[in-house]
């Protein structure tokens, strides 16, 4: 009898830990959401702030090239901006691809 104690008092224990482990994980699963907010909000809003570099129909047929070769550098706030951009959209995309992972197990 007391061996079947102590193996319930040890099988009690496990689901305590289970749940500390399982509510831990949701707490990360909602940070990680805001997250993902967050960089979709900034990236919106970074896409938004940069001006376009094409000219119409005779710029992507023409200037295309230019801008493909690396011609024209970027500088001051346009570099900023393109590398923001690239920054921001990495990010979410790693943080969509953990928060996916996580929403299926």
């Amino acid at each position: 009898m007391v061996l079947c104690y102590n193996n319930i008092a040890v099988f009690m224990q496990l689901n305590v830990f289970e749940g500390v482990i399982a509510l831990e994980v949701e707490v990360v699963e909602i940070f990680l959401k805001i997250l993902l907010v967050i960089f979709s909000i900034g990236l919106i809003g970074i896409v938004l702030l940069q001006k376009g570099k094409s000219a119409g129909l005779s710029g992507a047929i023409s200037g295309g090239a230019e801008h493909l070769f690396g011609k024209q550098k970027a500088r001051g706030l346009e570099l900023f901006m393109q590398r923001a951009t690239i920054v921001t959209a990495a990010g979410f995309m790693i943080v969509s691809m953990i928060v996916a992972y996580l929403g299926t197990k």
